[in-house]
């Protein structure tokens, strides 16, 4: 209860927009509206950076994701991967699907992307495997009835709900269905191997605790990669396809760890993780 309880508070200090004093927040641009620089693609029964078909490009500003270099989807599902890893953040992109679902994608499929983070680098997965072993944000387009956006699902992880572990794959959120061609804002709140919380349009959806590695719904991997229970407090941050068309104009993340001298000139009120190896001091004259 007494964790709870001070996550709670840190919540509070993390998420106050517009706090008094508080440091302007330098979200970092992690797509730069131009290229794929800083990213590697992973689809599978592919190599590393073989981009097939095409799948992840920019077009008008924005990073797609599209199939129209595709005869059968054939279950190449993809992930393009963030080259630097986190532990302590807020990751936010603004996402729509657009158009139709790849030949041959799965019924499940349609509509379908999302933010894996906690993730393994794109360079450990098999030429096979399907997903990595991460916590997926799942983004869903609506259909016209009830489908919530923002849910969880584990491929190779679990995570620890309401104080138990929670080993089904996928949990729905409490968001609103968003139908059509919409921008969606996306965020997550991640903060090492405590907490995770899932926003969508700004309204928080899910929270969980203590993401680990375990259980199923991955293939082709290495085994030895994967030791059921460990906790993940740091990782990749990738982007899927997985047979949708679907475009990101914003790809942005908040680090919320650094250096948390306040003598420092690179100090910031709102980090929650110390890491004074970064801290800059003015010097003397």
């Amino acid at each position: 209860m007494k964790v709870l309880m001070s996550l709670s508070f840190l919540l509070v200090s993390v998420l106050s927009f517009g706090q008094k004093k508080a440091d302007k927040e330098e979200w970092k641009q992690m797509f730069n509206g131009k290229n794929l620089d800083g990213w590697d693609i992973k689809i599978r029964g592919n190599d590393l950076n073989d981009n097939f078909g095409n799948t992840f490009r920019v077009e008008d500003g924005k990073m797609v994701v599209r199939y129209d270099q595709y005869d059968d989807f054939a279950r190449k599902y993809g992930h393009i991967f963030y080259k630097e890893e986190f532990s302590y953040y807020r990751i936010a992109v603004e996402y729509r699907f657009v158009g139709e679902q790849a030949p041959n994608g799965e019924g499940w499929a349609w509509r379908n992307s999302g933010i894996m983070v906690h993730g393994q680098p794109a360079s450990s997965m098999g030429k096979d495997q399907d997903f990595p072993a991460s916590i997926e944000v799942q983004l869903l387009g609506g259909n016209d009835k009830v489908r919530t956006t923002c849910n969880l699902c584990t491929p190779g992880t679990n995570v620890v709900k309401d104080g138990k572990l929670l080993t089904q794959h996928c949990v729905n959120s409490t968001s609103k269905t968003y139908n059509g061609d919409q921008w969606v804002r996306a965020e997550v709140l991640v903060l090492g191997d405590s907490l995770i919380q899932h926003f969508a349009n700004g309204e928080m959806v899910l929270s969980y605790e203590n993401p680990q590695l375990g259980g199923g719904n991955v293939s082709g991997h290495d085994p030895s990669l994967f030791t059921s229970g460990k906790l993940l407090d740091h990782g990749t941050i990738s982007l899927q396809s997985e047979s949708h068309p679907v475009e990101f104009r914003k790809v942005e993340i908040l680090d919320l760890k650094g250096c948390m001298d306040p003598k420092a000139t690179n100090y910031k009120s709102y980090y929650v993780k110390a890491d004074n190896s970064l801290c800059n001091y003015k010097r003397k004259k």
